[in-house]
């Protein structure tokens, strides 16, 4: 008897940073918060040395950043942070979204994809680009909150950056699907911290990638696209 074959949902996985918008929401807050005096001189400094050492290869530690951030919010409650986030959303981060990327959702959807966007961002700003973007969910970056919903400034789990978002669109698509019962057949990613999520897919798409990445890309055989385009 020939054994039955498992049907199983298939899912497209974006990155958001650099993929569904042109640039990277981690420092454009930092920029927006330091021009409307809520963020420290120290965070400020802090930020400016993490962004160094990210964009060199160095040695970092990825909760770093944002919790440089979030305690220089702690004054706040758990609603104005999240509305802060929102309004940083729709005032800085929407010019920058591409058309491209609406549309390769809105395609991927169509031919029976399970839509996911996956970022190292904060949670309330994934929430928003997936609503705009048409995405049926997201993972991100979770603070954590204290017995009383507080936020205590600290990252709660893993940020949702390298291997973790691997991990992190597992974890989605097993709790929203079932195990067993999908398969990654599309990733996009733009930076060199995405091979892995890419390399886990059976179509990985490179989109217009950073320099690691995009040898990355001609040497595994992966398609480069090009986003920016209008």
């Amino acid at each position: 008897m020939q054994p039955s074959t498992i049907s199983r949902t298939p899912v497209a996985v974006f990155d958001y940073d650099g993929t569904c918008i042109s640039g990277q929401s981690g420092s454009l807050i930092s920029k927006w918060l330091l021009k409307r005096g809520d963020l420290s001189a120290h965070a400020t400094v802090g930020l400016v040395w993490w962004g160094a050492r990210y964009k060199f290869h160095l040695p970092y530690r990825q909760e770093h950043s944002r919790e440089l951030i979030f305690h220089d919010l702690e004054d706040l409650s758990p609603s104005e942070i999240d509305a802060l986030m929102v309004e940083f959303h729709n005032e800085v981060l929407v010019p920058l979204y591409r058309q491209r990327a609406a549309d390769e959702i809105a395609l991927r959807r169509a031919q029976g994809c399970v839509t996911v966007i996956v970022s190292a961002t904060f949670d309330p700003i994934a929430r928003e680009a997936a609503m705009l973007l048409g995405a049926d969910g997201y993972v991100a970056t979770q603070m954590e909150q204290d017995a009383s919903g507080n936020y205590t400034g600290n990252v709660s789990g893993n940020v949702v950056a390298g291997k973790a978002k691997v991990e992190a669109a597992c974890a989605w698509a097993d709790k929203t699907l079932g195990p067993n019962k999908w398969s990654l057949a599309f990733a996009y990613g733009d930076h060199h911290s995405d091979i892995e999520l890419l390399s886990a897919a059976r179509h990985p798409m490179a989109v217009s990638p950073g320099p690691t990445l995009r040898r990355a890309a001609h040497a595994q055989g992966w398609p480069i696209v090009d986003w920016e385009a209008r």
